[in-house]
Parts: structure tokens; C-alpha cells; sequence
């Protein structure tokens, strides 16, 4: 007799990990009603990006009808003269997002821990979770990656620990003396992932953004992205540079050609425009400080940033609230990022934006106080 099973699903079912994630949500870009948006959500470069990319963008419009090099030879070649590495230790992305997926799909599954800090980047979570395994939130002390509690909480479990250095949304950095010591105190057989998306703004002298530690050990590597001071979030471009063998794993599950031809050509030409780079890093800090200044004067606590933008603590009970805030720039047409997703009600991420659009920022901010 033939046993009919009556239990199984009536349709296709998702695996559990997928159905405990909440889409990753990016910052508002437009306002209904205003004729003018000045956007400060979303950490964006707002001096555009180098013409030399752009130039390079657009002289591959004829040739749209043809596969981009799967390796990208000559962005990896370009990245490692650019950051005196080994071309063949570097991967390329869609953006480094991708290659913090491809990570947890070659290192992490059910069963397994994925480690990062409780304000950390929201991608961490949602990359752990696609591939079945758990994301472990390990909680800040000042709003800054607490190296103790990680090491403590790391251990047989724990295949990933990723760390943003700088922080987004926090703007904290950790010196190079303690991303030291978290590698040392790690399970050997836990990736560290150093995302040093934010590097290129960062002007402590105690900092790095990881590739010396890569260089010297076979369990660390370290992301960066175009998306920031290059200004080419449009083109989602990353790249990572870490162990042979680490680079080898995600190439193995890396798709044959994850990064457009576009993409490819501008990154060329974005990571060798010095001049371009070097304008962005100076009026962001100058910038930043101008910002910070003014927000503190208005009575705001402000987190201190290594990064192209700020956060500003701003209350989440009263008049002067961060949705009071929020709502009361949106009707001026400027756009900021509140902090739920994050878990920190009450504050605000303010992109660094131009001087004349941080000049409104501040003007509708001594409006909103008065």
C-alpha cells in the first residue's frame, strides 16, 4: 500500500533564515511637495565623483552588449597599485555588501554564529541570517565596538566576527593597537572581517584600516567600498583584500560576473584620481567640524565622527524630539536618517553634505530650536 503523506507544504517554502530577516531599508531620497531635496541620508559623496570616472562611465556605452571581465584584472590591478597590495589577494563586488554576503556563504551556515556590534552596520545581520546562521549582537560601550565583549562572547560556535572601522552609524573608531588584540583574542578558527568602508575619511594617526594585519595572518580580511569618497554608490563597487585562501573561497562562490563593465571602468579611474579623493577627504572634515559646531551649540550632543557624517543625539520624548526633528526638515526639504533600525531611538545620522547644503541644515535647525 502506497503511504500518502499529507503533512508536506502546499507550496514552495523558504528556508527559516530568510523569513527572520527585514529588508534592508536606505535612506528617504525624496519629499513629497518640495521643489528642492538637499539629501543628507544617506552618507553619499556630495561632491559627485571624479571626472575621470564619469569619462570613463560613459565610454562603455558602445560596448553594453559584451561581458565584463570576470576577474577585473585591471581594477585589481589598479587597487593594488593604488594601495601598494597584491592584485591577486583582491576580490571585487557589487558594492561591498556583496562581498560581506559572499563571506557568510562560504564560512558561515545553520548552526553557526556570525559576531557584530550592536550598532553595527545592519547588513551584518541580514547577510548572517540569508545563509541560516545567527547573528550574535554584542553590545557598545560609548557607542563604540566593545573588543572585551567580543572576545568573551566569541567561541566554537562563532565563524565570523565582522567589524566596522569606522562604525556606521556611530562614526567611532577603533585604534589599530585593539583590532590587534580582538584578532589575538578570537577562536582561530573565527574570520575576523575588517569594514573599512568609511577609511579614506579617517585622520587618527592610531588608525588602519586593516590590510597590514591582513598581510601578516590567514584569518583576517578587510572590505572597502566605492560608494563613499569615490562617489560611486550608483555602480555598486566593492573589493576586499584578504588570505589567499580566503579569496579563493569567496571567488568560488562569487558569480562569473558580479561587477558590470561600467562599474569596472569608472573604478579605474576613481581609485587613481588622487586629487579628486584628497578635495572630498578635506572639505568633508572641515565640514563635519562646522557641523558638529553648530548642532553642539544648539544644545545637541554629538557622537565624534571619523566619518562623512554625524550622529546626533536629539531625544525621544519631548517637543525636541529626533521624529520632531525628522518631520520638521522634511517639510524644508531636507533629508536626514533616524536611528530606530539601528536601536537608537532618539538619534539622528546626518550626512555631511556641501557647504551651502549643510548651511541649510543649519539654518532649519536654529529654526526648529527657536
Amino acid at each position: 500500500m502506497i503511504k500518502i503523506m499529507t503533512d508536506l507544504p502546499t507550496s514552495p517554502q523558504p528556508r527559516p533564515g530568510p523569513l527572520r530577516i527585514a529588508p534592508y531599508v536606505g535612506g528617504k531620497a525624496t519629499v513629497g511637495g518640495v521643489n528642492r531635496v538637499v539629501k543628507l541620508s544617506s552618507n553619499e559623496n556630495p561632491y559627485g565623483a571624479s571626472p575621470a570616472a564619469i569619462a570613463a562611465f560613459r565610454d562603455v556605452g558602445d560596448r553594453l552588449a559584451l561581458y565584463p571581465d570576470g576577474g577585473a584584472v585591471a581594477l585589481r590591478d589598479a587597487i593594488a597599485k593604488a594601495e601598494g597590495l597584491d592584485p591577486a589577494r583582491i576580490v571585487c563586488g557589487a558594492g561591498s555588501d556583496e562581498i560581506l554576503s559572499m563571506l557568510c556563504l562560504a564560512y558561515a551556515g545553520p548552526g553557526d554564529e556570525v559576531m557584530h556590534s550592536a550598532h553595527g552596520f545592519l547588513m551584518y545581520r541580514l547577510s548572517a541570517l540569508a545563509v541560516g546562521a545567527d547573528p550574535v549582537s554584542i553590545p557598545e560601550r560609548n557607542l563604540t565596538a566593545d573588543i572585551d565583549a567580543m572576545i568573551a562572547a566569541a567561541g566554537e560556535k562563532t565563524k565570523i566576527v565582522f567589524l566596522a572601522n569606522p562604525n556606521n552609524p556611530t562614526g567611532t573608531m577603533l585604534p589599530d593597537a585593539d583590532i590587534r588584540r580582538l584578532r589575538e583574542g578570537l577562536p582561530a578558527h573565527t574570520l575576523l572581517v575588517i569594514d573599512a568602508a568609511y577609511a579614506e575619511y579617517v585622520d587618527d594617526p592610531e588608525y588602519d584600516a586593516g590590510a597590514r594585519l591582513v598581510g601578516e595572518r590567514d584569518d583576517t580580511i578587510m572590505t572597502r567600498t566605492f560608494s563613499k569618497i569615490h562617489g560611486l554608490a550608483a555602480l555598486r563597487l566593492g573589493w576586499g583584500y584578504g588570505p589567499a585562501a580566503v579569496i579563493d573561497a569567496v571567488n568560488r562562490v562569487r558569480g562569473p560576473f558580479n561587477v558590470s563593465a561600467p562599474a569596472l571602468a569608472a573604478g579605474v579611474e576613481a581609485i587613481a584620481d588622487n586629487a579628486f579623493i584628497a578635495r572630498s577627504r578635506d572639505g568633508n572634515k572641515s565640514e563635519r567640524a562646522r557641523v558638529a559646531s553648530a548642532l553642539e551649540r544648539m544644545g545637541l550632543t554629538i557622537t565624534p565622527s571619523q566619518g562623512n557624517f554625524i550622529l546626533a543625539h536629539v531625544g525621544e520624548d519631548d517637543a525636541r524630539s529626533a521624529a520632531g526633528v525628522d518631520e520638521f526638515l522634511q517639510k524644508r526639504g531636507i533629508l536626514i536618517r533616524r536611528m530606530e533600525g539601528y536601536g537608537l531611538p532618539g538619534y539622528l545620522r546626518i550626512s555631511i553634505g556641501t557647504p551651502e547644503e549643510n548651511g541649510l541644515l543649519i539654518a532649519a535647525m536654529e529654526d526648529f530650536m527657536r
